[in-house]
């Protein structure tokens, strides 16, 4: 269907959607009445739905949406391809000029000495890769028991069975048997949340300690990787404290186990820098990147692999025995070069360090202020704002975790603003080209949603 030249109606389209869509992190009785939201159009960081109605997207669509959206140089960049090379896979010693400069490209923008890419078509498939990957190299070097991998508490890594088993969430757990064996979760780095009577840097040290704790408790000969996003970003934008990024690089160090730090959210400026590993001044051995990659306007993801491991696969790996029809698809390789292009020539990521990351971080600080806001932290151009009724004390809703949030989201869409709720946190990740006049209208938005929320949650009941 050519939707531009044949239109239907917001109504038959939902109709047709509720019938034969089958939609990802949604109960599908949500969709029968009123609708699924049909978004038809978009341009800088607003989204236009069948309506007419405008949203500012405060969440880059999934993090994502980098340069904005928009950018003709990007479609103009399939296009070309797509006339050239559409198609062909990177099998049985094959390639192709796109992924190839992709590849040199990424290595000399990656921190460290991140040698190598392994490419997919989304963060997920890569976390899948990863747990291949490290269990390849210590096979390769005589040490088939190091199969362990250890990742934290409500992290999120994807949702395939291997990546969702990364992943340390309990409701993608309990629906699928996960996760898979040898897989293990420690605590998460949540001050705020489970900080108690710590300070920060007394906690930030006692959860990377956590890591010390259970490679004692499987045992060093069988722990492969420690896994972990430099800023959880789907489990509520968890900024760790000082102290805890430099523990777990001592203990990774310590005891030789690989580090695999996921980048899907942070890399390609989210944290205000072009990576979360310049952020917090970390080496890793295996980098797993996607989503601002393309700034979402193709699927693609990828492994970047440090020279240590990749030179383990070049002498003793032979044949690695995975792959996907679509790794390194031209087109998709084609287009993240024009947006790594953009990103480069236009200082975009130069301007969140040096301007809009610090201007955005004081507008949002100020939503703790808010009666309903216990907290409002922010890194780069990742957000997010705790909801509580009683901001002294931390004090939960008169209902499940996540009514609140959940409310509150429906609110902040009916009212032109698309912020992301946690559980009872609302969290953000506009695109990086987003201006100070367009984070004011954020930040205004954001303030008016919170009023309408703790009003209605007052008026249900649900107010402490």
């Amino acid at each position: 269907m050519n939707y531009i030249s044949n239109p239907k109606s917001t109504e038959e389209l939902q109709d047709i959607d509720f019938k034969h869509h089958f939609h990802p992190f949604t109960a599908t009785s949500d969709l029968k009445d009123p609708g699924a939201r049909i978004i038809t159009r978009a341009e800088g960081v607003y989204l236009n739905d069948s309506e007419g109605k405008r949203y500012l997207d405060a969440m880059a669509g999934l993090w994502c949406v980098n340069i904005g959206y928009g950018r003709k140089e990007l479609a103009e960049a399939a296009y070309r391809q797509m006339k050239e090379l559409p198609y062909y896979n990177t099998f049985f010693q094959t390639s192709h000029p796109p992924v190839i400069e992709l590849a040199e490209t990424l290595a000399k923008l990656l921190p460290g000495n991140m040698k190598k890419i392994f490419f997919s078509s989304s963060g997920s498939e890569a976390n899948d890769t990863n747990i291949r990957l490290v269990r390849h190299y210590w096979q390769s070097l005589g040490k088939p028991n190091k199969t362990t991998i250890i990742s934290r508490k409500n992290s999120y890594h994807g949702s395939s069975v291997g990546s969702a088993s990364l992943g340390g969430m309990q409701a993608m757990h309990a629906q699928g048997c996960l996760p898979i064996p040898d897989i293990c979760h420690i605590n998460q780095p949540y001050w705020y949340g489970e900080g108690n009577y710590y300070s920060s840097e007394d906690f930030g040290l006692a959860r990377a300690r956590e890591l010390e704790e259970k490679i004692h408790e499987i045992g060093e000969e069988k722990v492969a990787a420690f896994i972990a996003e430099p800023i959880q970003g789907a489990g509520g934008v968890i900024i760790p404290p000082k102290t805890y990024w430099p523990e777990i690089k001592r203990i990774c160090k310590k005891y030789e186990i690989l580090l695999i730090v996921d980048e899907v959210i942070c890399a390609f400026g989210r944290t205000g820098k072009w990576f979360g590993c310049d952020t917090y001044d970390i080496a890793p051995d295996i980098m797993t990147i996607a989503k601002g990659l393309s700034s979402g306007y193709q699927p693609i993801g990828g492994s970047a692999i440090s020279e240590k491991v990749s030179n383990v696969f070049d002498d003793l790996g032979g044949e690695f025995s995975h792959g996907y029809t679509y790794s390194g698809h031209p087109v998709a390789a084609a287009v993240a070069l024009e947006n790594l292009r953009i990103l480069k020539e236009e200082k975009i990521i130069e301007n969140v360090e040096k301007n809009s990351s610090s201007y955005i971080k004081s507008k949002w600080e100020e939503l703790a202020e808010h009666s309903m806001v216990g907290e409002a932290r922010i890194q780069g151009m990742m957000g997010a704002i705790e909801l509580s009724p009683d901001k002294n004390n931390k004090t939960p809703f008169r209902a499940p975790p996540g009514t609140a949030g959940l409310k509150t989201r429906e609110i902040c869409f009916e009212n032109g603003l698309i912020m992301r709720h946690v559980y009872d946190r609302m969290i953000i990740s506009p695109p990086l080209i987003i201006n100070e006049s367009e984070i004011d209208e954020l930040v205004s938005l954001a303030w008016k949603c919170l009023d309408l929320s703790m009003k209605q949650l007052k008026q249900e009941g649900l107010w402490s």
